[in-house]
């Protein structure tokens, strides 16, 4: 669905990003401003680089859980998944649930993660033990037989849905409350007079604004550098200041395995939750050669959109200070990091090593380009707070895609309302030393 709006003068609200956050926040503030008589779509223009969903929300996995380790994450997932659940057709989401399989090192961990699930009220079963594990696994799965396992965290809510079909899904929502959708557009200066943003300049004109909202993923860097915020960030931990970089970008690898989706299927004929993998047992190919001695993650589905079973691998960190990682921002990332050999080889093992069907398909894997650039903040975890006045600054730290919800909280917090939910989420938290709990999953997110 492409859009051409017209670059406007002036407006209210200027959003830059037409991915899962910008679409989410632009739809959910019209709404506002038509509720409060304060307003409507009018006051409100997407600015694009390219076109709606052309950077990672159009290409996302869509994943959608709730399986973290940090409270705050897990109640900001909660919202999340009720506007999934509410607009599951036109998103095309398939809430079929959500499978955590850990090692042992996890598992208190894992436990954790379920016992405050009930706190919220977010329905979930804990399976502990290697033999429970092995036979809850194969009531879902008969071919099941992956070892270096012990626990699983069965989410009855979650699943995944597809990624353009999503972002159109948004797009229409939003273009039928008029916001204006300028694509094809750049952003390259955000004018900063008196302390605040003033104009948004691109390649096409300038426009004057009130409020800026940078909702732009791996790009937000770019935005950040522009408002001359910092470059390190101080961390304080138990009574120790750490100087650290602000942004960091993680390579991120997933594929299709080129089978029918439906080879996936469970037990009874259906579909399957998301099965997510983290195992401590080596992990060897077909020919018996070893490719990973140590943890290791994976996640799959079957995936109709995709055309295949679906999934990824641990991400690994790009050793480059971020202006030195070359994103075009027209295009993809860099191929100094596209998913490679290394990674299909790995993963089709991985399926192997799971399931008994997958064994001898690793030459069934897609070569298509997939995975791509995340771009993350010093914890990993969001930062969703106000800079220079009268900008909104969304940064997800690849968390992107399943968090839909934060635009609705995002929207409030626009209109005056501060939201809970997202206080924990705030720059400051480094500085107050108000950080997040960190897990024993080999993921850097989780």
């Amino acid at each position: 669905m492409s859009t051409s709006g017209k670059l406007p003068e002036s407006i209210r609200y200027c959003i830059i990003g037409a991915g899962i956050h910008g679409l989410s926040t632009a739809w959910h503030l019209a709404r506002e401003l038509k509720a409060r008589g304060t307003g409507s779509g009018d006051d409100i223009v997407i600015i694009e680089k390219s076109q709606a969903g052309a950077g990672p929300s159009g290409i996302a996995c869509g994943v959608v859980r709730n399986n973290y380790f940090q409270p705050a994450m897990r109640e900001l997932m909660a919202h999340s998944v009720e506007v999934w659940d509410a607009n599951a057709e036109a998103f095309e989401y398939h809430p079929v649930g959500y499978l955590q399989i850990s090692y042992d090192e996890m598992g208190e961990d894992v436990a954790t993660i379920h016992e405050q699930q009930k706190a919220i009220g977010y329905e979930s079963e804990f399976i502990d033990g290697v033999a429970a594990t092995r036979e809850h696994m194969k009531g879902i799965f008969s071919d099941w037989r992956a070892t270096g396992v012990s626990s699983v965290l069965h989410e009855k809510k979650g699943g995944y849905a597809h990624n353009m079909a999503t972002v159109n899904g948004l797009l229409a929502k939003v273009q039928a409350e008029g916001v204006n959708i300028v694509s094809d557009t750049l952003v390259t200066e955000l004018a900063v007079n008196g302390g605040a943003v003033t104009h948004v300049v691109t390649n096409r004109g300038m426009v004057a604004v009130d409020h800026v909202i940078a909702a732009a993923g791996p790009w937000v860097p770019k935005l950040w550098e522009m408002l001359d915020l910092p470059d390190t960030t101080d961390i304080v931990s138990e009574g120790t200041t750490h100087n650290v970089p602000t942004w960091k970008f993680w390579a991120l690898q997933e594929g299709t395995l080129d089978v029918d989706p439906g080879y996936l299927m469970n037990n009874d004929g259906s579909m399957p939750p998301v099965v997510h993998v983290d195992a401590d047992a080596p992990l060897y190919d077909e020919a018996g050669n070893l490719l990973v001695d140590g943890k290791w993650g994976i996640y799959y589905k079957p995936d109709f959109n995709f055309g295949g079973v679906q999934g990824g691998y641990m991400p690994y960190p790009v050793e480059k200070p971020w202006r030195d990682v070359a994103i075009d921002p027209y295009g993809p990332a860099s191929p100094d990091f596209v998913v490679g050999e290394d990674f299909r080889a790995v993963w089709a093992a991985a399926l192997s090593h799971c399931q008994e069907r997958f064994e001898g398909m690793a030459h069934m894997m897609s070569n298509v380009p997939s995975g791509g650039i995340g771009a993350f903040t010093p914890d990993s975890f969001p930062v969703l707070d106000t800079f220079c006045e009268n900008v909104y600054v969304i940064a997800d730290s690849n968390h992107g895609f399943k968090m839909i919800g934060l635009g609705a909280l995002v929207a409030k917090e626009l209109c005056g309302d501060t939201q809970a939910l997202l206080e924990p989420f705030r720059y400051n938290r480094y500085a107050l030393g108000k950080l997040h709990p960190v897990s024993n999953s080999p993921y850097p997110w989780s």
